[in-house]
């Protein structure tokens, strides 16, 4: 755990000091979401923010309604991390999984220190891990120590029943970060009820042999989250077309769906130094919060 928090540290540095550099934001305003809940709807003003019009309510007939909001008093921050087999490709401690729970604590342990509630839950098919969101220096060490030790039960994927599992668990708005390789199926109409209800912030990791595969003729693939070795023609054109296939189509569904849904999205490949994609990824999250209605 030292050697981990010691490296968790010189990143969050990194990060704290590129966001002083190049942005004029609030750090603090990258766990804050809008800062503002909903709370009841008005006759519409001369001079009202027309982003805030209630078009459901407008609609009814019976003049313009805006929406009014109150200051959130606290903010939960809550953290979903895949840790099923599929996660545990790349080279020797730059797997998947490793840049998920490096990004998953970093980002804790920042949220902690502005003073947020944070929360882990850690998923395969079921759920492996939860922490009840929480504050202060102790309870970060808990969740670190929580992600990095972890022996995930089962090797299957869930993502709709981690997502259901989550909106059952939060009552009120949170900013959610969803770290998975989005290597499942059935599961966009819940991450849709998510987003409305959330803040949510989607990581997609990926590793570069899962689109590149070299061209090495017949060779037996193991398949870890179900355990069966398959033999297939690796340099095939039919194979490969249906890799690259499969891998482009889920990033691009992905990517739709988070551009359509006013979701945040960041893609991570296992060697990238992903502290400059934070970074950008602060940067929109403060610039989207500044413009937001209040």
């Amino acid at each position: 755990m030292k050697e981990i928090l010691k490296k968790l540290r010189k990143y969050e540095i990194r990060v704290r000091k590129a966001i002083n550099s190049q942005m004029q934001g609030d750090f603090h305003s990258i766990f804050k979401g809008s800062g503002l809940e909903f709370d009841d709807v008005r006759a519409y003003q001369y001079g009202d923010d027309v982003r805030t019009i209630d078009w459901n309510v407008t609609a009814k007939g019976h003049g313009t309604f805006v929406k009014t909001f109150i200051e959130e008093k606290e903010q939960t921050v809550m953290f979903l991390l895949d840790v099923s087999a599929s996660q545990e490709i790349g080279s020797a401690k730059r797997q998947k999984i490793d840049t998920g729970k490096e990004i998953a604590a970093l980002l804790a342990l920042s949220a902690v220190k502005e003073s947020s509630a944070v929360g882990l839950l850690c998923f395969s098919d079921q759920k492996e891990k939860y922490i009840k969101p929480g504050k202060g220096m102790k309870h970060s060490y808990e969740l670190l120590s929580s992600i990095f030790k972890l022996k995930p039960a089962s090797k299957k994927t869930n993502l709709d029943q981690a997502i259901k599992t989550t909106l059952g668990i939060l009552k009120r708005r949170a900013v959610i970060f969803l770290i998975s390789d989005f290597i499942d199926e059935n599961y966009m109409h819940s991450l849709k009820g998510m987003a409305r209800k959330h803040d949510l912030v989607v990581v997609q990791l990926f590793d570069k042999r899962e689109s590149q595969m070299p061209n090495l003729g017949i060779v037996p693939l193991y398949e870890k989250e179900s355990g069966r070795t398959l033999w297939v023609n690796s340099s095939s054109s039919h194979f490969r077309n249906v890799l690259n296939k499969t891998y482009g189509k889920n990033t691009s569904d992905l990517e739709t769906f988070c551009r359509r849904n006013d979701v945040n999205y960041l893609s991570i490949e296992t060697g990238d130094d992903y502290v400059p994609k934070l970074v950008r990824l602060f940067r929109h999250r403060n610039k989207s919060n500044a413009q937001r209605p209040r």
